[in-house]
């Protein structure tokens, strides 16, 4: 059965830990990676129609797997798509609203729907600031990873932080693999001044350390987090 490992860690691990139903690369990232990015990206304007279609193959697959998780009893479903770019989104907005944004709220109403109690969380790296009020408006709950170098994060706390939590923001671009420990503390201590101000901060990388990150780095950000919390 395919669900049962999932039942197995909600049972035996539930009552103590924060369990999270992993429904990431939902839409977007899996159709292009079946049509090829290029080709993908050209179907969205030339091809509406057959973009449509792609897109529905991985969006119908996880309004399964999602729904069935939170009906199961996860604490939080983690969705997701690079959407972003450094300093910009990979598609437009107005692509974003056409395609992939109707898709997602009927996906974020069914599994509030399937339980009620549930969080969702969704993943960008890059500039995604533009749908970040639409996102918040479909019943977003918490946003990763939260890219310093792409986004302000004391921008925004101050614009969205009474309506969504954070979670990361500590630079995996530069500081952790380039900076000093001492640089990674500081880091540490200015997110959870800014963004933790009132609560509404999940503090870690902005990504998966990566194999060049320095250890002593690694423990440093640890640390000071562990010891500002």
């Amino acid at each position: 059965e395919l669900y049962d490992e999932a039942a197995r860690v909600i049972r035996e691990y539930g009552e103590e830990y924060w369990i999270v139903g992993v429904a990431v690369c939902t839409i977007w990232e899996t159709a292009w990676a079946l049509r090829g990015l290029s080709r993908m990206l050209m179907d969205l304007v030339e091809n509406p129609g057959l973009a449509e279609r792609i897109l529905d193959i991985p969006y119908n697959y996880h309004m399964v797997t999602a729904t069935r998780l939170a009906s199961m009893g996860v604490d939080m479903i983690w969705l997701g798509d690079d959407m972003g770019e450094q300093n910009r989104m990979m598609i437009s907005p107005r692509l974003w609203r056409k395609y992939f944004k109707p898709r997602m709220a009927e996906l974020i109403r069914r599994i509030k729907e399937a339980n009620p109690e549930i969080k969702v969380a969704y993943h960008s790296d890059g500039n995604i600031e533009p749908i970040i009020p639409e996102l918040i408006d479909i019943g977003l709950d918490v946003l990763n990873p939260v890219q310093p170098g792409s986004m302000d994060p004391a921008r925004l706390k101050r614009l969205y932080g009474d309506r969504l939590c954070f979670w990361g923001s500590i630079d995996e671009q530069y500081t952790l693999p380039f900076g000093t420990p001492e640089e990674v503390r500081a880091e540490v201590k200015e997110r959870i001044r800014t963004l933790g101000k009132g609560g509404g901060l999940i503090i870690g990388p902005t990504h998966h350390v990566q194999l060049d990150t320095p250890m002593e780095n690694f423990w440093a950000m640890i640390r000071a987090i562990k010891g500002e919390i």
